[in-house]
């Protein structure tokens, strides 16, 4: 029976590791996408206005974010994969939102 003991934790920690792992990928991801995003809208920023364009023009020109939008919702999608969609309407909700209306009136 011990041994049968083992061999789930074994895998239960398998999982937990390959878990950590994907999550640790993420935040790496997520990190790398932060410092290149800075990186270069900052560098297409500066050179707008170089070429002529005021700080606003240059702040609000969408071509400039175009990529990063779309690496974006990728990085989006990476983490509702890793970390799962967030539970906002479960059972504890449900049921924390029926407390609060039954002693508020």
């Amino acid at each position: 029976m011990e041994q049968l003991d083992n061999f789930n934790d074994d895998k239960n920690y398998i999982r937990a590791r390959k878990r950590v792992y994907k999550i640790k990928e993420f935040y790496k991801h997520l990190s790398v996408y932060l410092i290149i995003n800075f990186i270069f809208i900052g560098r297409r920023i500066y050179k707008d206005i170089d070429y002529g364009d005021t700080l606003l023009d240059a702040f609000t020109d969408l071509s400039n974010y175009r990529f990063f939008f779309w690496w974006g919702v990728g990085l989006v999608i990476h983490g509702i994969v890793v970390l799962g969609t967030p539970n906002i309407f479960n059972k504890n909700w449900e049921e924390r939102k029926v407390k609060e209306y039954m002693y508020k009136n």
